[in-house]
């Protein structure tokens, strides 16, 4: 089973903010619970406390588990990781996709991200983002666009790989 998301995709959001998990990151979201099994629900955690967002970070349990193991090797009592702890721990949602396949995002999420009817999904690896989907159209999409342009006509994105670190 893949471990990665993958596609993009605009769901209907309903009154009580309910909205339809692509069936494609349920599946990765399944594969990526250590606790699930075929009948229980797959669980998630929403971040959404980086003020600078204008999306909200899904993470799948071995994602979070891995950010957590990291935050946990931070010295404790470091400013570093009382930031990251109330980021990834305090500022987060943990959740659960019911069993129609949706999320019930709350409405304090629903508002800190514009988000009304629509929700944007979008794969980023091993998470995935929820938009507002003319937020997205018209940040990231412009911001996509003026990267590409900027790059020489016969330029492979795939060259980015080849690159040292910190190159």
């Amino acid at each position: 089973m893949a471990r990665r998301f993958r596609g993009e995709s605009r769901h209907k959001v309903d009154g009580k903010g309910r909205v339809s998990i692509p069936a494609n990151f349920r599946r990765v979201l399944e594969a990526c619970d250590p606790d699930w099994t075929d009948g229980l629900r797959p669980q998630l955690v929403i971040v959404y406390g980086d003020h600078r967002r204008k999306y909200l970070e899904c993470y799948t349990i071995e994602a979070i588990d891995e950010v957590d193991g990291k935050i946990a090797g931070l010295p404790r009592g470091s400013i570093e990781r009382r930031m990251l702890e109330r980021l990834f721990h305090g500022q987060s949602f943990p959740t659960e996709v019911d069993n129609d396949g949706r999320l019930v995002l709350p409405q304090k999420l629903r508002e800190k991200i514009g988000l009304d009817d629509w929700a944007f999904f979008i794969a980023s690896g091993d998470t995935f983002q929820i938009w507002s989907p003319e937020t997205y159209e018209a940040e990231e999409v412009a911001k996509t666009e003026a990267w590409l342009e900027s790059q020489p006509e016969d330029f492979d994105p795939l060259s980015l790989l080849d690159q040292p670190r910190g190159a």
